[in-house]
């Protein structure tokens, strides 16, 4: 197992997918503020996180060394983001549901996770030179 296929780092490298997605997804919403009957669309990702690690999702594989071994368990470590749409809601006469404050604090706190995740990965990474540099 190499330095950089850890749980960790999967997991890291998973929220700043699911960041840049979620930037896209709000970047999109914002576009279409004033488009008649636009749903607004939203990234999951840590809450699906946060059910794997609490153990309602099976986070554990099977070591198959036999072709005859029975595979259970999940196949990866870390779920993919999902783009969900809010079809429930209606924030304007038009049918559509944009609320630009909304986004725009939905995108500062994006801002923030995915910065979070870059100080995460880069403090790892820092650990892991000064062990291979023997400092």
């Amino acid at each position: 197992m190499g330095l950089l296929n850890s749980a960790s780092f999967q997991r890291l490298q998973g929220g700043l997918d699911a960041a840049s997605k979620r930037q896209s997804v709000l970047a999109n919403n914002v576009a279409n503020v004033d488009t008649p009957n636009f749903k607004r669309s939203y990234v999951n990702f840590e809450s699906i996180l946060q059910q794997q690690e609490s153990g309602l999702q099976p986070t554990l594989n099977a070591k198959v060394s036999d072709s005859r071994h029975f595979q259970f368990g999940n196949s990866t470590i870390v779920p993919a983001a999902v783009v969900s749409t809010d079809e429930t809601t209606s924030m304007n006469n038009n049918g559509n549901n944009v609320d630009m404050e909304r986004e725009q604090a939905l995108s500062a706190e994006n801002q923030l996770r995915h910065d979070s995740y870059v100080e995460q990965l880069n403090s790892q990474i820092t650990m892991m030179r000064t062990v291979v540099e023997g400092r």
